[in-house]
């Protein structure tokens, strides 16, 4: 049986936090946010540059232009700064139009990665942060009907696997020399899921996180 899961460009909004599909003209706002080498310390790519940043946007277009990701601009509503990104990624060939990336996305399966994840080290453990999970997730289950959302990160990210599993995510495995860095190094990849049977409990988790930042923030 094939399933019918169209991906379509949206921007998907909340009180903090809103992502919009990726376009050229986020590129000076994503170079800013994106300044910091600690935040590319795991990627197999650096942002931190100009021209690091640029050739990032333009792969994602291109694999945006290809149906095998959609990406997305994380902007924080109240200033309407670029503080991020992240994606749907795809697994197989995808129907998928837009920018945003979904990773690992199989609708024909009913399933997506969202990863290529990051944000400003300024807005870790905020309200913009919670938020912009509980959307992304939000939408892959509620929205566009899938039944697992998968996320990987270097088995050396202690701060990475620490957060996928504060958002409630399972933990499933390690594959093994599973990418090539920057340098040469063989990274071992943890890998967790979402699925939609957890969801109802990992909604109301990350609720339960955003309400609380929402309250420390609104108390300074």
């Amino acid at each position: 049986m094939t399933t019918d899961v169209r991906i379509e460009p949206v921007i998907l909004q909340g009180r903090h936090v809103r992502l919009e599909p990726l376009s050229r003209a986020h590129l000076a706002g994503l170079t800013a946010a994106g300044r910091e080498p600690r935040i590319w310390r795991w990627m197999p790519l650096d942002g931190s540059t100009p021209e690091g940043m640029a050739g990032i946007v333009d792969a994602a277009l291109a694999a945006q232009t290809a149906g095998s990701e959609v990406p997305f601009v994380t902007v924080e509503q109240a200033t309407g700064r670029v503080v991020g990104s992240t994606r749907y990624l795809a697994l197989a060939p995808a129907q998928v139009v837009g920018s945003t990336r979904y990773l690992a996305l199989a609708p024909a399966h009913l399933r997506l990665e969202i990863g290529w994840t990051w944000i400003d080290p300024e807005m870790q453990r905020t309200a913009v942060n919670s938020e912009a999970k509980l959307l992304g997730l939000g939408h892959a289950f509620e929205t566009l009907g899938l039944r697992r959302v998968e996320f990987k990160t270097d088995v050396l990210n202690e701060q990475s696997r620490a957060g996928i599993l504060g958002i409630g995510a399972q933990f499933e495995g390690i594959f093994r020399k599973h990418m090539v860095m920057t340098g040469g190094r063989a990274r071992d990849s943890a890998y967790y899921s979402v699925i939609d049977t957890e969801w109802p409990d990992v909604r109301a988790h990350l609720q339960g996180r955003l309400a609380r930042h929402t309250s420390e923030e609104g108390s300074r």
